[in-house]
């Protein structure tokens, strides 16, 4: 995984910077999520490694399906990926992309994984206090996994909070066998 993201991240940073500078960062972000998407489809991803494939087709491909239209510098961005054998590390160019946005533009994208599905007061709730403790605005994005029992775990990049009562009672069997 290390070695992914080592190869990827010199591409996240060249499309982040480029996206910057030209205010077009929504539009990056949507093509590089369409596309991260496309390969990661199990019929795209048994050509990425097809000799018989030649990079120029990947890219027209890719291009067509993820939607890039007429933006000649998004098709030569997919073009050299390509034509560098590298287009199956658009999954992770693409989630450090949104890490990059994210941290530009202030805002944090939290995981939550509840029990039961959480309200909307649930939500502004939460929303309100993790922006209080993150300093930023808060994107949820929320979850059910009923193995939980109860509570919530709480995820945003290092940050983990699990308060889920399923945690709580291995927590408690520990402290009772030790």
């Amino acid at each position: 995984m290390a070695e992914k993201a080592t190869i990827a991240r010199p591409y996240a940073k060249a499309a982040f910077a480029h996206a910057r500078e030209q205010g077009s960062l929504s539009r990056w972000s949507e093509v590089l999520a369409a596309s991260s998407a496309v390969v990661s489809d199990p019929r795209v991803a048994s050509l990425l490694g097809n000799p018989k494939v030649t990079p120029d087709e990947l890219a027209a491909l890719l291009v067509d399906i993820a939607g890039v239209g007429g933006d000649a510098t998004l098709r030569n961005y997919i073009t050299t990926l390509a034509a560098n054998r590298r287009l199956a590390l658009l999954p992770e160019i693409a989630a450090m992309f949104e890490v990059m946005r994210a941290d530009i533009e202030n805002v944090a994208d939290v995981q939550v994984v509840s029990a039961v599905e959480l309200d909307d007061a649930q939500r502004q709730r939460l929303a309100g206090a993790l922006k209080k403790r993150l300093r930023r605005d808060v994107r949820l994005h929320c979850t059910v996994d009923a193995s939980l029992i109860g509570g919530a775990i709480i995820r945003s990049q290092d940050l983990v909070i699990d308060g889920s009562l399923n945690a709580r009672l291995k927590r408690l069997t520990t402290e009772l066998t030790n």
